[in-house]
């Protein structure tokens, strides 16, 4: 898959992610639930994204769909509350996947579990070697995530027992095709 990527730094939280005051629509309406994209990292200041102030915002103006892909994070991606909104508003916003130092465990299962975005670990810090707008290419098979920007390849911890569940959907959508759930 490729993308352009978006910056942030470390302990980027759930509030940053989807500020409480957006939790209010319905994930349910499709209509609605744009709204999530619309305010996805709308809680994050520049100076944490690493873009200097008047820089390119994650959401131009009323969209609700993001220019940016795939989001590099540095450690703690996620953490503070255990909000599934926090990976569905990424998702609304056209985030496929999420390459961070090290995630908070709730961030990380409620990616994985709801199907919203593939959270990968870096095998090396790398939000300080990408910037925001490099394109870039993830490659599932390989565990390799490539800067075509730069003409870089990164290393990727595996996804293990998570590959599965993400290849499916989500954890419901796997539970129904192993015969777990009907």
């Amino acid at each position: 898959m490729k993308g352009k990527a978006y910056v942030l730094g470390n302990n980027i939280d759930t509030d940053q992610i989807i500020p409480a005051e957006h939790l209010v629509y319905s994930i349910d309406d499709e209509q609605e639930s744009k709204k999530y994209g619309h305010f996805a990292l709308s809680g994050v200041p520049m100076s944490q994204a690493g873009l200097p102030e008047g820089s390119t915002p994650f959401i131009e103006g009323d969209d609700w769909q993001s220019d940016f892909s795939i989001i590099i994070g540095g450690s703690n991606f996620g953490c503070g509350s255990s909000r599934e909104h926090a990976p569905f508003a990424l998702m609304k916003a056209g985030v496929v996947a999420i390459v961070a130092e090290s995630y908070a465990r709730i961030f990380y299962r409620n990616s994985v579990d709801g199907g919203f975005v593939i959270p990968y670990e870096s095998a090396d810090k790398i939000n300080d070697k990408i910037s925001t707008g490099d394109n870039l290419e993830l490659d599932l098979e390989f565990n390799v995530l490539r800067n075509l920007t730069r003409e870089e390849v990164y290393h990727l911890k595996p996804l293990g027992e998570a590959l599965p569940i993400i290849e499916a959907g989500g954890l419901f959508n796997y539970a129904r095709l192993s015969g777990m759930i009907s």
